[in-house]
């Protein structure tokens, strides 16, 4: 038990790391994400923290960029991308133009909400760089605030982006960490019920 501890804490701060380098070294480039590890998939029995395959996830209420109440039960019936980013993050940056494509392609026809909840607590430049980094994106997918970090504890995020995909059924289909492309999301609402 003690040994497989020790590798999972190990594992996590590899992964921290490269993506600690990386974002560095891209903090203001937006190539493509053929310059990331895309899309690392890790389930429950990976070692990492996070919610499990088929578990309900917690609900949750934040104020959204434009100062709307969001609530996630709110959106049971409907697939689910729930995001975490924040605007700092290199590998968020290259993602973020793929999520948007895709939500303009598909929230309506495939019955799918994107929803992008920022760390606001890790955000050097505050609201006004949130707002910026959304105008520039042109996001129209609802962004919540996370201002204390409580939703982030909650889905035990470590590493960003993560990415939980929840079904109509309001379960936790799959978990991601790392940057997708529009292909990739597209796979994954697929797979979901």
């Amino acid at each position: 038990m003690k040994k497989k501890m020790i590798g999972s804490i190990i594992a996590a701060l590899l992964i921290g790391s490269m993506i600690v380098i990386m974002v560095k070294s891209n903090l203001d480039n937006e190539d493509p994400l053929d310059n990331y590890i895309v899309s690392a998939d890790y389930s429950e029995d990976d070692g990492l923290p996070g919610l499990e395959k088929g578990s309900i996830p917690p609900d949750f209420v934040l104020s959204s960029l434009s100062g709307e109440t969001f609530r996630l039960s709110d959106l049971k019936g409907k697939k689910v991308v729930l995001n975490f980013w924040a605007s700092w993050c290199g590998p968020c940056k290259a993602e973020m133009p793929h999520m948007q494509k895709y939500y303009e392609k598909n929230k309506d026809k495939e019955n799918v909400e994107i929803v992008a909840v920022n760390l606001s607590e890790t955000e050097r430049r505050g609201q006004k760089g949130i707002e910026e980094f959304v105008d520039a994106y042109g996001l129209t997918f609802p962004i919540p605030l996370d201002k204390e970090g409580a939703v982030m504890k909650a889905y035990k995020v470590l590493i960003i982006p993560t990415t939980y995909f929840i079904g109509t059924d309001g379960k936790v289909g799959q978990r991601i960490t790392g940057p997708m492309d529009e292909k990739r999301l597209t796979e994954l609402v697929d797979q979901l019920d």
